[in-house]
């Protein structure tokens, strides 16, 4: 074998020898290259239909790789700075199931903050490992949970000596970082794991003058969204991990509930961007962070918003700032984040990520140029003068400390019951309530539903949030546990 090198894309080069080949397919997927349904090549084009193929000896197999992707994955490992990395097709959500299936079994703990994305909880929900959750402090004026204080970790091990693993979000939807260092080093020095949901982080591994990445850390596994920020296409992702665990065995938990039927076209997405990252990264992420610099100075002219940065850093709650993230604060303007979002979209043509009670987050990538930003900055300066009122003042914060009753493993498969929303209070939450995106859970299942968090479903609803996670679409019923709790 040829030695590799990260101008190598072994996956993409596979399916270029494979294109020229016209080999015959008696083989899935049924399209048969597209001639068997033409709306989808005139949506998608004949080169993308034609390697949409099925796993071969020539391009290898997901499940157990031994070739190209085996070759894709090496070279992602080196360029990541890990020891092993997974190619997922089930985007981060996956990665992020693997990790934590990894690490913790039935009954055992894991440490972690509060506000994670669903998939951290769903994957308790999977194992029947026990959260011990570090709650983060909330930005009064902002209203956005903060990163974990080290003193905090340090107090959830000291009372908890039994867990198994910390995890870390680097960073958070809105761009606030741990101190991801000496979180590592205490649940080292405590015979711990640490892991790292790394789903808006792949640019900290290329760019400079960014918050550290989880594997420069010394964390033993992280879950990194390469579609979010490394340009591939959505649904693909890396897991990431160091030799402190089995790479063996972390294949087995990916290959629990990952598809054997893997994409190319998301396969050869990660390879390409993980060439493009490792050649030209460094570059690209230099012109994000510029992009990103101007849109912020620019929106904080308009007055009335206020697009944070590495002003908040206090050296422990916020010990570090992405500052490729836009996230912009809006009541001051007497707008709801949601009602900013939704004025974008439907009067400017402007899709950002997310608009929560009292923030936006315009994403900010490789993608971008100057153009679209000052757009972005025209649409919300007429915003404000259109639109603006009062300034408005909500009671209901953006992160609301829960109160965990059980595991989400025991309520989640517990006998339940649907019961009206208003008649929920103090009942103890089988299922998920949350707002999508970021996907952070107002409930999850175990925990006790109290007024501040009924309050708040109520306002999100009322300012038109994506609410998400429940059996019922409209959120107007709630699974509780039957029986007192």
């Amino acid at each position: 074998m040829n030695k590799l090198s990260q101008k190598n894309a072994p996956i993409y080069e596979a399916l270029e020898e494979f294109r020229k080949k016209r080999i015959v397919p008696f083989d899935v997927p049924g399209h048969k290259r597209g001639r068997g349904n033409p709306e989808l090549v005139k949506l998608l084009g004949e080169k993308c239909v034609g390697i949409d193929v099925n796993s071969m000896k020539c391009l290898d197999n997901l499940c157990h790789p031994v070739s190209v992707i085996r070759d894709a994955e090496i070279l992602a490992a080196e360029a990541f700075g890990a020891d092993h990395a997974f190619l997922m097709v089930g985007g981060t959500t996956s990665a992020v199931q693997s990790m934590i299936l990894s690490v913790v079994k039935k009954g055992e703990k894991i440490i972690l903050p509060r506000n994670v994305h669903r998939s951290v909880i769903g994957s308790l929900v999977l194992c029947g490992a026990i959260p011990v959750y570090v709650n983060p402090e909330c930005d009064k004026r902002l209203g956005i949970p903060l990163g974990m204080k080290v003193s905090e970790v340090e107090k959830a091990i000291k009372e908890n000596p039994d867990a198994k693993a910390v995890l870390v979000n680097n960073p958070t939807y809105y761009g606030i970082c741990s101190n991801l260092k000496a979180i590592v080093d205490i649940a080292h020095k405590n015979n711990m794991l640490c892991i790292a949901d790394e789903a808006h982080g792949t640019h900290l591994y290329f760019g400079e003058n960014l918050p550290i990445s989880a594997m420069a850390a010394g964390a033993d596994m992280a879950a990194v969204s390469m579609h979010k920020s490394g340009g591939s296409l959505t649904q693909s992702s890396l897991l990431l991990s160091k030799n402190t665990v089995s790479e063996g065995y972390i294949r087995q938990i990916i290959n629990l509930t990952q598809t054997t039927s893997g994409s190319y076209l998301l396969l050869s997405s990660l390879d390409i961007s993980r060439r493009n990252l490792a050649l030209r990264g460094k570059e690209n992420f230099k012109r994000v962070m510029e992009i990103s610099e101007y849109a912020r100075k620019e929106i904080n002219k308009i007055g009335g918003y206020y697009a944070y940065s590495d002003e908040l850093i206090n050296g422990d709650s916020i010990y570090d700032f992405d500052r490729t993230k836009l996230s912009v604060f809006t009541l001051d303007i007497g707008l709801a984040g949601i009602e900013v979002y939704d004025l974008l979209r439907d009067e400017y043509d402007i899709q950002i990520e997310f608009g929560d009670l009292g923030n936006i987050l315009a994403y900010i990538s490789i993608g971008d140029r100057e153009r679209e930003v000052e757009r972005l900055v025209s649409a919300m300066s007429e915003i404000k003068r259109v639109h603006s009122k009062s300034k408005m003042y909500f009671t209901v914060p953006e992160y609301i400390s829960p109160v965990v009753e059980m595991s989400p493993n025991i309520a989640f498969y517990a006998d339940k019951e649907s019961v009206p929303i208003e008649k929920a209070k103090d009942r103890i939450c089988s299922e998920f309530v949350m707002c999508y995106p970021p996907g952070i859970p107002i409930l999850a299942p175990g925990e006790r539903i109290t007024d501040e968090i009924l309050e708040y479903i109520k306002c999100a609803k009322e300012m038109g949030c994506s609410m998400t996670g429940t059996e019922d679409p409209y959120i107007e019923r709630l699974n509780v546990l039957k029986g007192e709790f």
